[in-house]
């Protein structure tokens, strides 16, 4: 039972508290209360029963074997505890959500890695305002403006027509 009574005191309520809205601080601060006034219960019993004096009831009863009776049968008692069935599966799935974190970290720094290069490369080309045409066809040679194969307006792939070719 000491076990259980560690458990159950070693909730972090202050956690707990950061993530309740403001519309169910009432019912979250009922549950706790509920909760503190089980703990107090539990704590308030011993963690063993006390022992039973069978001498002094087999002195003050007189019924022959009732005592030994119950005492036998008090002995014999066995109250099952459930098994845990449920650790296990909770572990697994704590492995499993390890991985996928380290997995999420591993991707999330490559994707740092990649806008930091992107960061260097944007810091090296001249600032928009300052640039002139050659500047701009020299740094993005593929959204310049080519005299030999003029856009159309919006200047996107889907409203560009085939060249025409000439017949001879």
């Amino acid at each position: 039972m000491a076990s259980k009574r560690i458990a159950q005191s070693a909730v972090n309520w202050s956690a707990m508290a950061e993530k309740v809205g403001e519309n169910q601080r009432s019912m979250f601060n009922a549950f706790k209360l509920k909760s503190d006034q089980y703990l107090r219960r539990v704590m308030a019993n011993p963690e063993k029963p006390p022992a039973i004096d069978w001498s002094y009831y087999q002195n003050r009863v007189a019924v022959p074997g009732l005592v030994e009776s119950f005492k036998k049968q008090y002995e014999a008692l066995q109250v099952p505890y459930p098994v845990d069935k449920v650790t296990a599966q909770v572990d697994a799935q704590e492995k499993e959500a390890e991985v996928v974190i380290k997995e999420f970290i591993a991707q999330s720094n490559r994707r740092v890695i990649e806008a930091e290069a992107e960061l260097k490369k944007w810091a090296s080309v001249l600032p928009f305002d300052q640039m002139t045409m050659q500047d701009f066809a020299e740094s993005f040679p593929d959204k310049a403006w080519n005299a030999a194969n003029p856009t159309f307006w919006p200047h996107d792939a889907a409203s560009q027509q085939e060249p025409v070719k000439a017949e001879h």
